[in-house]
């Protein structure tokens, strides 16, 4: 089956809005710490994948996410990473060619969160964070499950209801899902395996999760 690169309105409103904020948003995000906290995580949990692995970063952005995979995994996978805005592709372009990491492992797409140009049953893993907040829970989790191969997983990192993220959802026009959606919406596709609260004393504490689930 394929699929089309369609959006509705919300999504290219947000795909518009972070092609304009692009250079904020990765200036932010270099200097709050988030990309340490990212690398001592997946230090303590390691990805449940092997040599040659292929990823989906569904929603990179300007690539966060796809240079911690880069810096923590020492074996040869191939990752996709995705986003709507094009100008954040570019930027995470940008971040991967300069990174001392394997780039040859990375290669880009722009599309839709809703609507993936992706094969069914095609990724043995997918990270996603920031990026289901810019849509139905229910739909999206759904997508993502479905480019997911049986007993492969999902590491969702979700915002959580918080003081900060009140101030986030501001300042980058989202809205976060509560705790128990997530949950139920996850265990419709998934089993659980771990949730990870970050500590209280680094940024990304303030307002993000770590969600590791398999598919069922």
């Amino acid at each position: 089956m394929e699929y089309v690169l369609t959006a509705t309105k919300n999504e290219a409103r947000a795909g518009s809005y972070y092609d304009k904020i692009a250079a904020f948003y990765d200036l932010t995000f270099k200097l709050n710490g988030y990309g340490r906290s990212l690398d001592q995580y997946l230090a303590n949990y390691p990805l449940p994948v092997s040599r040659g692995a292929k990823i989906l970063d569904a929603g990179c952005g300007t690539g966060l996410l796809t240079l911690a995979l880069l810096r923590t995994l020492h074996f040869p996978v191939s990752i996709t990473a995705l986003d709507l805005s094009a100008t954040s592709i570019s930027a995470a372009r940008k971040a991967v060619d300069e990174s001392p990491g394997r780039t040859r492992d990375v290669s880009f797409a722009e599309g839709n969160l809703l609507s993936l140009p992706l094969s069914d049953n095609s990724f043995d893993l997918v990270v996603t964070s920031g990026a289901l907040e810019y849509v139905p829970l229910g739909e999206g989790m759904l997508e993502l499950a479905r480019v997911i191969a049986p007993g492969g997983h999902l590491l969702h990192i979700p915002c959580r209801p918080s003081a900060a993220t009140t101030f986030l959802e501001i300042l980058f026009r989202f809205k976060s899902h509560p705790r128990q959606a997530i949950l139920s919406h996850t265990k419709d596709h998934f089993r659980m395996v771990h949730e990870y609260r970050f500590p209280p004393l680094q940024i990304i504490g303030w307002s993000k999760t770590a969600m590791l689930a398999q598919k069922t």
